[in-house]
């Protein structure tokens, strides 16, 4: 069975999903992932008062391996419980979406 591009996936299955990350000294925060083809379309986050950085975004059911680009370093997400070893000696994030 062929995997749904995200195109295709926009069907209605899609659950918006909340991403933040406290970066009060940060200039820029992106949200990388296997949604977005990691650096190819990554997501810009906006900064709030308090200096968390948030966005929302539409996932299809299914596990999502994700990351943080912080001022163009990669940052783990200390909020996410739910990791797994990546090729680069460090952790991917994972978003479970039912």
């Amino acid at each position: 069975m062929a995997k749904k591009s995200s195109k295709e996936a926009g069907n209605g299955q899609e659950k918006t999903q909340g991403f933040a990350i406290r970066a009060p000294e940060a200039i820029s925060v992106q949200l990388v992932g296997d949604f977005t083809h990691w650096q190819e379309k990554p997501i810009s986050l906006k900064k709030d008062a308090v200096g968390i950085w948030r966005t929302t975004v539409p996932l299809a059911p299914g596990m999502h391996h994700y990351r943080f680009l912080v001022d163009g370093e990669w940052r783990d997400d200390p909020e996410c419980e739910l990791r797994v070893p990546n090729p680069f000696g460090s952790q991917d994030m994972l978003r479970k979406v039912a």
